[in-house]
């Protein structure tokens, strides 16, 4: 969806910022199960193809025109972000995506959809990399409105607004030096038990949410015997880190892994 509720159209034109960890639009706010910022991880730029939806250029809301950039290569603003929750979560965003207030995900008004870029806290220095994947915040005093994850990672979700710093990622010069990496990470590691039970239990959940094969191996380590737990082979580089961030969405600690 193009998230035209993000205008902040009440007529109070209430601040799209809270003091408590909820934000501007009624009913909306932080989730039950909340997340620490290590719990939150970079998306991953990847050469994702810019596709129609979403990228309607001009477009227009509340009678307002907008212009999509031809490419977000080079972008770099200061600026206010704000962040969305509960209200949207599980609802489409501008380009048919599910939104997912557990990943670190972003609207922006003006970069094409999808694109990565780095946001910095201006006040605290802590920064994220989130993929652009709606369209807002139409307030005119915002410049991004991050996902509840991205929010937590940037200390911004009791504030509700912060200053922040949004650039770019050049996703292609990212993807060339990431392609000698993604030739050695085939799986990915959930944890490792000495207990065998806890390590099974563990890959009956993880199998019943990806397609790909859960298994459980033994290994020797300082004396120990150790029950992984791993998800794979993924041949491909950008499905290996998908899955990945399904995974932590989800509220697990994946790590990459070699054979």
């Amino acid at each position: 969806m193009i998230r035209l509720i993000s205008v902040c159209v009440a007529a109070t034109l209430v601040a799209c910022s809270a003091v408590a960890p909820k934000i501007a639009w009624e009913g909306d706010g932080a989730p039950k199960r909340t997340l620490r910022a290590s719990d939150v991880v970079d998306a991953v730029p990847r050469a994702d193809p810019v596709l129609r939806a979403g990228n309607t250029s001009p477009y227009t809301v509340n009678g307002v025109s907008y212009e999509v950039l031809p490419e977000a290569r080079g972008y770099s603003q200061e600026g206010l972000a704000s962040w969305y929750g509960t209200k949207f979560h599980g609802n489409k965003t501008a380009n048919g995506e599910i939104y997912d207030l557990y990943l670190p995900t972003a609207a922006h008004r003006s970069l094409p959809i999808p694109s990565y870029v780095r946001v910095e806290n201006l006040s605290n220095g802590q920064d994220i990399v989130v993929r652009v994947n709606d369209r807002g915040p139409f307030h005119p005093d915002r410049l991004i409105d991050l996902s509840y994850a991205a929010a937590v990672r940037l200390g911004i979700v009791e504030l509700g607004t912060a200053t922040v710093r949004v650039t770019a990622i050049d996703v292609a010069a990212v993807s060339d030096r990431r392609s000698e990496q993604d030739e050695s990470y085939q799986y990915i590691q959930l944890g490792a038990f000495a207990n065998p039970e806890a390590a099974e239990k563990l890959r009956s959940s993880v199998a019943e949410l990806v397609d790909f094969p859960v298994t459980v191996t033994s290994v020797d380590r300082s004396g120990q015997r150790l029950n992984r737990v791993r998800v794979g082979p993924v041949a491909d580089g950008d499905q290996l880190y998908r899955l990945r961030d399904m995974l932590v969405s989800r509220g697990f600690t994946p790590g990459l892994a070699v054979p």
